[in-house]
């Protein structure tokens, strides 16, 4: 049986669905969010035998080992995110940006009981492939559409179909799931907002996702192939791994400055050492996203004779939430692009050598929240992503 008469059977499926749906008085109104509906399912172009990342690879290595190491590709499997879809307050369409091919979905979800979120008509998917599911957000989600490949510049040695679309792999692509906002029920926020972040930002109109995220390099789209300009594939951000063994590049908006630290103070002197964190490189706030990421700043000053801390003070960059029993945000200290902050921490010490020592890190969840969600001991909350030493001394 041909994918194609698969295919008009599940249109005519769906067209019954809504059918029976309208008899027995159940609404199956349009959908008011595209991420309300997953990616419908796609054909194999032509020239492949599957949708599957690891068949990409077998031409596009580079490409495939660096989407391997990253986030997207870990976006079925992580711990949090199947912990979270498992409680019974979220609804079905959460998992539409974590694997969003259709075709990576064990059902079809054509409508709605009376508009209820929690009561989705379902139907199962004849294409549903279990494997693909697992590779969570994968190279087909982005580039397969209508039975093609898509590609910013098409070979004529491409061994699939190909088609050029400069449209569709802009940033409104990364915008689809990178932008969620919604009140979906009181207790149930969805408040991803990059994009309106970096639209509202200085960077709008010369910077966009796939400058910083998707940094440009020259290479052969394959091997074999001519060099020509291409883009990573590592989708770097907060670098924070969803497993301990995978560590995904890293790409930090933040800059620390330090001018106005001494190397020499008097002992009269009341000791106040001083930085100014930046949002600096970013076109979005830091942190972005996820309501529970947050950024500490740890400030310290250590005798450097025998080790001792004599003075530490730690400071938190993120959002505070009450989630029950209406989702609110009560605080947001979030640094805009291009927006600073200053930190300090003062002494009075006496006659001696000691190192001002800066360490930042990030956090994607609390420790509390890990067991809470039972995600085990090994699962990796947090990266340090800056440290830095200052010797000064007190005369």
């Amino acid at each position: 049986m041909s994918r194609n008469f698969i295919l008009i059977i599940i249109g005519l499926a769906v067209v019954i669905a809504i059918a029976i749906a309208s008899i027995f008085g159940l609404d199956t109104a349009t959908f008011n969010n595209h991420w309300e509906q997953a990616i419908p399912n796609q054909e194999i172009p032509e020239g492949l035998t599957s949708l599957s990342s690891k068949e990409c690879g077998s031409c596009h290595k580079d490409h495939y080992d660096e989407w391997n190491t990253s986030t997207h590709s870990m976006a079925w499997k992580d711990l949090q995110f199947q912990a979270e879809i498992a409680k019974e307050s979220s609804p079905y369409m959460c998992i539409n940006c974590h694997i969003p091919l259709a075709n990576q979905q064990e059902y079809l979800i054509t409508g709605l009981e009376d508009g209820d979120i929690y009561k989705p008509i379902k139907e199962k998917n004849p294409l549903f492939d279990s494997e693909l599911q697992q590779e969570g957000i994968n190279c087909a989600s982005c580039h397969v559409r209508n039975g093609a490949v898509l590609s910013v510049t098409v070979s004529n040695r491409a061994p699939h179909k190909s088609v050029q679309d400069k449209t569709h792999l802009t940033e409104q692509l990364c915008i689809a799931c990178h932008n969620a906002v919604a009140v979906v029920t009181p207790e149930l926020v969805c408040t991803f907002e990059t994009g309106d972040e970096w639209m509202a930002g200085p960077f709008a109109e010369t910077k966009n996702c796939k400058t910083c995220h998707m940094p440009s390099i020259d290479r052969p789209i394959a091997e074999e192939y001519p060099v020509r300009k291409s883009r990573m594939h590592y989708f770097m951000g907060s670098g924070i791994p969803k497993l301990d063994s995978l560590k995904p590049e890293r790409l930090d908006g933040l800059h620390y400055e330090f001018a106005g630290i001494k190397r020499s103070y008097k002992a009269t002197d009341s000791v106040v050492l001083k930085t100014e964190v930046i949002n600096k490189f970013a076109g979005h706030k830091v942190p972005t996203g996820d309501p529970e990421r947050f950024i500490i700043t740890k400030l310290s000053v250590f005798n450097t004779a025998n080790g001792e801390l004599i003075a530490v003070d730690s400071f938190r960059i993120g959002e505070h939430w009450e989630w029950y029993p209406v989702a609110k945000k009560i605080a947001d200290n979030n640094l805009n692009p291009g927006e600073s902050r200053f930190y300090q921490i003062a002494a009075l010490l006496p006659v001696g050598y000691y190192n001002f020592e800066l360490k930042a890190y990030k956090y994607r969840t609390t420790a509390a929240h890990i067991k809470y969600n039972k995600l085990g001991d090994s699962y990796p909350s947090h990266i340090q992503f800056y440290e830095k030493t200052i010797p000064f001394k007190v005369e």
